[in-house]
């Protein structure tokens, strides 16, 4: 192993010195380029499905609104159900 300093001066070298490369055995025009390859994993595929979706369903708050516009959107029902699961975060 050799160490080179900073500026990467060295000294004598010997004829093989470690910057020669020997020569490849193959013609030029012989080698395939490199090609990248990428795999995406099921979680992966997941998360960008995930991603996918919108943040605001506008068909669902447009349902809401004329619900809300026609006095039908809160019931004794939801809003006991709403009560449940706060208590439920709270306690």
């Amino acid at each position: 192993m050799q160490i080179y300093g900073p500026a990467q001066l060295h000294g004598p070298q010997a004829i093989s010195s470690p910057h020669v490369r020997p020569a490849s055995s193959d013609p030029a025009g012989s080698l395939q380029p490199a090609q990248d390859e990428l795999q995406i994993s099921d979680a992966g595929r997941l998360v960008d499905l995930a991603n996918q979706v919108p943040d605001i369903r506008q068909n669902r708050v447009d349902s809401i609104r004329a619900q809300i516009a026609a006095g039908t959107y809160e019931t004794p029902d939801k809003l006991d159900a709403a009560l449940n699961r706060f208590l439920d975060e709270v306690a």
